[in-house]
């Protein structure tokens, strides 16, 4: 047994959950956890999957704990009972469907419930859902019986997102592998995870949200036939930043063994630059709560203010497009946001284990200014390498340089059923409905090729997950080397899989690109 899962189920032992007697009393769709007894449901349509919703993994962030780090929920939470058949709130939120964009005049469907709205949200939202197939029935702890567990962070440029996203709920996936566990986690978004308020200790409170759960996983996760020694932290755009972020930040302590960064490094320039707290000032005297000589008794304040009332200001302000701007993103702490990212790296300074890193050859397409016919190539292609490719490059350049394990990709699909103009191409987030597994659920089947590249990606994922490097080089996938040949997966362009390289796409990073070291 690896010694994670040894040392877990030995905790089972020591406490009011040992494992024999949890083992005994559970039957395969109630799971004791130390959130509580969860009662799971099942989809008539995915009948081999069992999933287990809305799992709360630390207290409600309200009242005076609006806007602190995450609190451990009581041991007496262990005694409650969860039977939840939804999936759970997403945190605070909105969307704004007054500007034209991709998301919002062509695909609904990476949206909350895939509607053109916030769906349904809350600030008590620091919950998790479980998707594990019933072939895996707990009722055993051996090592070779538990599977290995991926760890969802959605994307949403840390100002939306939830476990609601139509294109990224994990049920086919696991129905069709039937030897995985998918994790998808939420946390706390704009002002709610990232206030950046003067009268605070922690700032980048969603990103601690993040690392709350992975403990929680850890501690939990064997209870549903889980592994937690074979854990991947997988994450897409500002999901993928924050992963990279976590690498950063944990670097003796990743507590998972791998980690996939789709779309989105460290590098990625999204950071606040309100040193002065600005934002959160303001946004506090315009209900009701300035005062400049006390941030405590701000603070105080705004705890105060129903949540809804400050989400609805920071929306209709930031929709407005009123000015000054306003913007609510993580910021350099030297915790677990750093100013500095190359020299940590150099110094050392992050997780030694393996990761993907990738790409999708259009993720530039939403990021230059909008048009129904199409974008101006240009501008996408700019928005390609200075936000994701670039960022990307230098990430992988620094991991070599210290000797950590990269497997690159690029994501070439364009398939009309989730590209439904064809200026798309793979556009940033295409590639998640095949990983997913959800790409004909909304405009019908597409080619074959489509399908055969969804298998070709789960299976590479799965396998990354399961066995480290030995896994995904089983499937063909070679370590990349910066400026090598052939080195990179691609998948989707004309066949599901092949080996290409990036040498002139990283030709055009070189003097171009923002100062990472700055």
């Amino acid at each position: 047994m690896h010694l994670a899962s040894l040392l877990t189920v030995a905790s089972f032992s020591t406490g009011s959950l040992a494992w024999p007697k949890y083992f005994s009393q559970q039957d395969e769709m109630s799971v004791q956890t130390s959130s509580g007894l969860i009662h799971g449901t099942k989809d008539s349509k995915y009948p081999n999957v069992r999933q287990f919703l809305g799992i709360p993994f630390a207290q409600p962030p309200t009242g005076s704990l609006r806007f602190e780090p995450p609190q451990a929920l009581p041991a007496s939470a262990s005694k409650k009972v969860i039977n939840n058949t939804q999936l759970p709130p997403s945190c605070m939120q909105y969307l704004n469907t007054e500007s034209p964009g991709v998301y919002v005049d062509q695909i609904l469907e990476f949206g909350l419930q895939g509607l053109n709205r916030t769906g349904s949200i809350s600030e008590d939202c620091l919950t998790l859902s479980v998707w594990t197939p019933t072939s895996n029935n707990n009722h055993s702890c051996r090592s070779s019986e538990l599977l290995p567990v991926e760890i969802w962070i959605y994307g949403g440029g840390f100002s939306t997102g939830g476990q609601d996203v139509p294109y990224q709920i994990p049920s086919q996936w696991v129905e069709r592998t039937q030897d995985h566990i998918v994790v998808s986690i939420n946390y706390r978004v704009n002002i709610f995870g990232f206030p950046n308020a003067a009268g605070l200790s922690d700032q980048n409170v969603g990103l601690l949200d993040q690392r709350a759960a992975v403990e929680w996983i850890r501690d939990n996760i064997v209870r549903f036939g889980g592994d937690p020694s074979r854990m991947l932290l997988w994450g897409q755009s500002a999901g993928s930043i924050s992963v990279d972020y976590y690498n950063y930040a944990y670097p003796k302590d990743p507590i998972v063994s791998a980690f996939s960064m789709d779309s989105g490094t460290a590098f990625s320039v999204i950071q606040s630059v309100d040193t002065q707290h600005t934002n959160f000032t303001f946004v506090a005297s315009q209900l009701g709560c300035a005062n400049s000589s006390s941030p405590q008794a701000e603070l105080a304040c705004i705890r105060k203010v129903p949540a809804k009332d400050i989400e609805d200001f920071v929306a209709n302000y930031q929709i407005n497009g009123t000015s000054p701007g306003i913007s609510f993103l993580p910021i350099p702490d030297e915790k677990v946001v750093f100013s500095n990212y190359t020299s940590r790296a150099l110094a050392g300074n992050q997780a030694n284990i393996p990761a993907i890193i990738g790409t999708n050859a259009q993720d530039g397409v939403p990021f230059a200014p909008y048009s129904p016919s199409g974008p101006n190539a240009t501008l996408a292609q700019l928005a390609l390498l200075r936000t994701f490719f670039c960022p990307a490059t230098e990430s992988i350049r620094l991991r070599q340089l210290t000797n950590r394990p990269t497997y690159r990709y690029v994501y070439s699909g364009n398939f009309s059923n989730i590209a439904p103009a064809p200026w798309l191409g793979a556009y940033h987030s295409s590639e998640l409905p095949l990983l997913f597994g959800t790409y004909d659920n909304f405009r019908g089947a597409g080619p074959v090729l489509e399908g055969q590249t969804s298998v070709a990606m789960q299976d590479a994922w799965v396998a990354f997950t399961k066995d480290g490097m030995q896994g995904i080089e089983s499937t063909g996938w070679q370590e990349y080397e910066v400026l090598g040949e052939n080195t990179v997966r691609d998948f989707g362009d004309g066949v599901a899989v092949k080996d290409t390289d990036l040498k002139y796409l990283e030709g055009l990073c070189d003097g171009s690109m923002p100062n990472y070291s700055a």
